[in-house]
């Protein structure tokens, strides 16, 4: 269900104790047996390597290409290679690569010739992900051990490859961020015999402001697939007779009745669609004891507040951005560190949207949900988050598991769709019941 993910200081503890050539001599074989097991009969292979023990397991790995018979060398101009190793910087690295090092990293990218990394792609930072300059556009990465967050986590993620694990004899310690895989959902309650509809889960939806109807459905309809027993919509008095065409199964109260509806529900789902100058609206309904999601509109001029309930914030990259105050840019660069600060300024979950979607506890630990296609990128699938989250919150689920299944389920959701180009939200929601069945 949760696959450790390493930074750097915790490999160093893993590795500590354990005789260093020995490991280095594992990792070289691995990387060696990867080129092997990916490239057959490659004329030349070309390692460009550091001075470190990355580099050490480049230099091991050439050796052991030879011994197998293959053209293998060490050099800083891999120009005219076939497959590249790269080994120059390893899970030590931080910052941005010296001029010397960066004109290296440019020369692998433009070689032409497919790049297997040594731990992960040279100037990724194993810790965070962060890509302070130039780094290298790896097509495989043999890791050691485990997988490192930089692998996993933005924009470093987008520089890995495919991930190929070594196993060179260490144990695992405990490491603060985890990768999150499909076992997730068996958290999620299931219907028991004596449930009804209310204890099977109670959503009220908050949202669909005119022009915004969609938003307030879709999140309605995903918590029912999710499995919610009941559903309500609280949206502005003209929205309604559009809603009662777009969702029959909720059921519809004016936005002034939120407060009033709200006592029906076991979650809030505030949010899709609910329109800028709702303000008064959220606080009164976050005044409340029940587990709420807050997403979209709902985001917008929030502040933090001390709030007892389970409470999950679910922004992109441009709200998480006005919501610290920084750039986007910022929060796209530093994805870790940006969703850390959130949840500790709001004290709550927080979950950080996009191809890895980070869901942070209040004391920074993180969960990292990564199962998803590209054709998620489309309009309304936050809203069908936004709905699923609701559901497994109602149903009583910690809030953190709750974020991490619910965007588990959101991509399992759209990778099962058959037509993933023109994929839309609807889509999602409909396949949302294979994936939790």
């Amino acid at each position: 269900m949760l696959e450790p993910l390493y930074t750097a200081e915790e490999m160093r503890a893993a590795e500590h104790g354990h005789d260093v050539s020995e490991l280095m001599e594992r990792a070289g074989r691995a990387v060696a047996d990867e080129v092997l097991r990916r490239f057959p009969d490659p004329k030349r292979v070309v390692a460009v390597c550091g001075k470190g023990a990355n580099g050490g397991d480049g230099r091991i790995a050439v050796r052991l290409l030879r011994e197998a018979g293959i053209d293998a060398s060490e050099a800083d101009d891999p120009t005219d290679a076939d497959v590249v190793v790269d080994a120059l910087f390893g899970t030590g690295f931080r910052g941005e690569p010296r001029p010397d090092a960066a004109a290296l990293i440019e020369m692998m990218n433009t070689c032409g010739a497919p790049i297997v990394a040594v731990d992960l792609p040279s100037g990724v930072d194993a810790s965070s992900g962060e890509v302070a300059g130039v780094a290298v556009d790896a097509t495989a990465t043999v890791t050691m051990h485990a997988r490192k967050v930089g692998l996993e986590v933005a924009p470093g993620r987008f520089r890995r490859g495919e991930v190929t694990v070594a196993d060179i004899g260490l144990k695992h310690v405990a490491t603060r961020h985890q990768l999150v895989n499909a076992d997730v959902l068996g958290l999620v309650p299931r219907r028991q015999p004596r449930d009804n509809k209310y204890t099977a889960g109670s959503v009220l939806v908050v949202g669909g402001s005119r022009g915004m109807t969609g938003a307030a459905a879709l999140a309605a309809r995903a918590a029912f697939r999710a499995d919610a027993g009941y559903v309500a919509i609280a949206a502005p008095e003209e929205s309604l007779p559009v809603l009662e065409t777009l969702i029959v199964e909720a059921v519809k109260k004016p936005l002034t009745e939120a407060a009033e509806a709200a006592k029906r529900a076991s979650a809030l789902a505030i949010g899709p669609g609910l329109g800028r100058g709702q303000a008064e609206v959220v606080r009164e309904l976050l005044a409340s004891e029940l587990p709420a999601v807050l997403d979209a509109d709902a985001l917008f001029e929030l502040e933090p507040t001390e709030r007892s309930s389970p409470t999950v914030l679910t922004p992109h990259v441009g709200e998480l951005a006005r919501l610290l105050g920084k750039e986007s840019a910022w929060v796209a660069a530093h994805r870790l560190e940006a969703v850390q600060r959130a949840a500790a300024e709001f004290s709550c979950t927080v979950l950080l949207k996009g191809a890895d979607s980070l869901v942070c506890a209040p004391d920074g630990a993180v969960l990292v949900v990564a199962l998803g296609p590209p054709s998620l990128a489309v309009a309304g699938t936050g809203d069908v988050l936004t709905g699923v989250l609701g559901s497994f919150l109602a149903k009583g689920l910690d809030p953190t598991l709750a974020a991490a299944a619910a965007a588990a389920a959101q991509q399992l959701a759209a990778a099962r769709v058959v037509h993933q180009a023109g994929l839309v939200a609807g889509d999602v929601v409909e396949a949302l019941p294979a994936v939790l069945s």
